[in-house]
């Protein structure tokens, strides 16, 4: 996948995440979650954008680490809500599916550049 796509769909699922978040009940709890999902959603986004930037190799998988613990976190948020049954699960579910592509992508994405990381150590 592209860096451009993959900037645009972090960027996308960080607008449906925040419009999700929103549409949650006005209660302690759905006002904790809505906080929790629109900051680490957001951070998907934002984190993958200043990786595309790292200065180096190194940089680069921390941030790229940061992206990984944020999506997953998107996506335990998401599972909360469905628990909860504060939303109904068939409006969730695409949003949750996307969370753990995007961990899965990343997570990917990572191993490759530590791969590449080592590498250049050794030659």
């Amino acid at each position: 996948m592209e860096t451009q796509e993959l900037l645009d769909r972090t960027k996308h699922f960080a607008h449906r995440c925040v419009k999700l978040a929103l549409s949650l009940p006005k209660t302690k709890l759905g006002n904790h979650i809505a906080g929790q999902l629109i900051r680490c959603s957001t951070s998907v986004a934002s984190d993958y954008r200043a990786s595309c930037l790292a200065q180096s190799k190194a940089s680069f998988v921390a941030k790229l680490s940061i992206v990984i613990e944020e999506a997953d976190e998107s996506a335990f948020w998401l599972e909360f809500i469905i628990d909860e049954n504060l939303l109904k699960k068939q409006r969730i579910e695409p949003l949750l599916q996307e969370a753990k592509e995007l961990t899965a992508i990343f997570m990917a994405s990572r191993k490759t550049a530590r791969k590449l990381n080592t590498k250049d150590r050794k030659e």
